[in-house]
């Protein structure tokens, strides 16, 4: 059972430590899902600045759209989640990336936390305005796939990937 004494916040230099941790525990060098390219900055100051830019549309890089990120958050103090909900879709988020990417630290997996995450992640999508949501996974990833369905997400079709390591992406809209 997921504990209730959870929250959903806006990335904060004050988890800097924290951060760091969920990133070892993925790997050196592996983009997480739902962090928003912050593991590649190497001033945390700055980029949970521009992560918190980039939820208003500011300093977006070419080709992105507005996205807010936000860090599921255990007890004030641990990070078990991260996700990204990006407002709008390019030709490739369309395809292969959606409108949600998430991810949940190793060592906190198949807890509940994701199905958590994502409800309440869906919550903010309605208030952004959002009507529906493209959710997009890995086939191979079936946990993930689960969490989308249990929000309500329904399979549209399988497209192939252009994504290293990844053969074919699911694509499920969840009406909101």
């Amino acid at each position: 059972m997921v504990p209730e004494n959870l929250q959903l916040i806006e990335p904060t230099a004050a988890f800097r430590e924290e951060y760091e941790s969920y990133c070892r525990e993925f790997g050196d060098g592996k983009e997480i899902p739902g962090n928003a390219g912050m593991a590649t900055s190497s001033d945390f100051a700055e980029a949970v600045a521009r992560c918190l830019d980039h939820g208003r549309g500011v300093n977006l890089p070419e080709g992105w759209v507005p996205a807010h990120t936000f860090w599921l958050v255990r007890n004030r103090q641990t990070l078990v989640g991260m996700i990204n909900l990006r407002h709008a879709l390019t030709p490739f988020l369309e395809s292969e990336g959606g409108h949600i990417g998430y991810s949940v630290r190793p060592t906190e997996q198949r807890k509940g936390y994701a199905t958590r995450m994502l409800a309440r992640t869906l919550e903010k999508a309605r208030q952004f305005g959002l009507r529906k949501v493209l959710i997009t996974c890995d086939k191979r990833n079936t946990a993930s796939a689960r969490v989308i369905q249990k929000c309500g997400g329904v399979l549209e079709n399988e497209v192939p990937s252009c994504q290293v390591g990844r053969e074919v992406t699911r694509r499920y809209w969840i009406s909101l």
